[in-house]
């Protein structure tokens, strides 16, 4: 694994995502109480051994920058390990990156200095947990020049993703994004090959395929150009069949591009036997954590109609002090303040939040720093909701800083 060099892309605007994404780039949206979303990307590199990372961050990056340097320096130089933010250089172009292949080809000369024979480029924003070793084995054994992360998925369901056409060998033989009529897998009519945004080149192989795209019309995209091109040209490009390291009986994998995506993603957590498993030492996710005390749960009055603070079925951070108000099956991320007699329901509460006593919240997502005003009711009533805040497709309620004070 010492001679793969990782690319993880992270540049995206991330707009389906919004209002999370109004000030941070997409994979520094919190995740699971005390997580960021690339954090998840991030811990399958460690696991899987590759210590030579580099993020290509772009758009409002502060945040995502500041956390890997917080939370990730964790690599010795010394031994060539390392890991990197790299923003647009401009060595190339006055151009910002134009697409996912483009911010690999503006990017080649952190391959020229490292020369590594392999380059695995990576999804910041994707939730799963994979050994990328495993993958690298495959492609040594099929002997390929290219491999691509691929997920099977019912053929009616796959029409908002890249699709993979393979032989019974596996071996790519089209890819199309977004195909009106999917192709099936050879040995499985009721499936296809998704792509999951995951892509393994033999690195003497890429380089002449990102100039020769850089100089051409297109999208500048890995499964729109790159790959379609390797295999016109007859290259041995594979797909590799995603093995979870959840070990669940359903394969888990979640690109949560939107906000609706985002919250169930993160509602599944809170069930007894979630999908995504954040308790297994065997494969940890890790991230930064800044030095909060324990969580605290206060006030238990034996009156009726007296203060209890406790926290059900949900995942509660540390900071986080639950002052007489009651929580169920929602995410508290550190440092929220729950006052006496709130009611906190099926909710994400990111950090440094807090909410007023007898405020009353359901089905929403309040970000970070945001006070929730005593009494306030939210999610109760989705029309007034909307003349204050965004409601998403399937009614949650996202309230942000900035129109948390325009309803004031």
């Amino acid at each position: 694994m010492r001679d793969i060099y990782t690319m993880i892309l992270a540049g995206g605007r991330g707009e389906r995502l919004l209002p999370l994404t109004q000030h941070r780039a997409k994979p520094a949206v919190p995740f699971a109480g005390k997580y960021r979303i690339i954090d998840v990307t991030l811990s399958n590199c460690l696991n899987s051994g590759l210590r030579k990372i580099a993020v290509l961050i772009q758009y409002k990056s502060h945040s995502l920058d500041r956390h890997i340097r917080r939370g990730w320096s964790i690599f010795n130089p010394e031994l060539g390990e390392f890991i990197f933010s790299i923003p647009p250089q401009q060595r190339i172009s006055a151009e910002w990156y134009r697409g996912t292949a483009d911010a690999v080809h503006q990017n080649l000369f952190l391959l020229e200095q490292e020369r590594p024979t392999y380059l695995l480029v990576l999804s910041g924003d994707h939730i799963y947990k994979m050994n990328y070793a495993d993958m690298f084995r495959y492609m040594q054994v099929m002997e390929a020049d290219a491999v691509v992360g691929a997920l099977e998925w019912p053929v009616e369901e796959a029409r908002p993703f890249g699709v993979l056409g393979v032989d019974k060998s596996n071996r790519v033989t089209r890819f199309e994004e977004k195909p009106p009529n999917p192709f099936p897998l050879p040995h499985d009519p009721t499936h296809a090959f998704v792509s999951m945004g995951i892509y393994l080149f033999r690195t003497d192989q890429l380089y002449d395929e990102l100039r020769k795209d850089a100089e051409m019309g297109t999208a500048h995209d890995f499964g729109k150009n790159i790959i379609p091109n390797m295999i016109q040209a007859n290259k041995k490009v594979f797909a590799y069949n995603f093995e979870d390291e959840n070990k669940k009986q359903v394969k888990y994998w979640r690109d949560i591009g939107t906000v609706d995506a985002y919250y169930e993603a993160n509602m599944d957590l809170v069930g007894v036997d979630p999908h995504l498993n954040l308790y297994d030492e065997a494969w940890p996710i890790r991230t930064y954590q800044g030095q909060f005390p324990p969580a605290k749960f206060v006030f238990a009055d034996q009156y009726p109609g007296g203060r209890v603070g406790l926290a059900l079925d949900s995942i509660v951070s540390g900071g986080c002090i639950i002052s007489g108000g009651k929580v169920q099956k929602s995410i508290l991320s550190p440092d929220v303040l729950v006052n006496q007699h709130a009611d906190v329901l099926e909710s994400v509460i990111m950090e440094n939040v807090e909410i007023g006593e007898r405020a009353r919240i359901r089905h929403a997502i309040i970000d970070k720093g945001v006070i929730i005003p005593p009494g306030t009711v939210i999610g109760y009533d989705l029309e007034a909701d909307r003349r204050r805040y965004t409601v998403t497709e399937n009614g949650v309620v996202v309230v942000t800083l900035t129109s948390a004070h325009e309803s004031l």
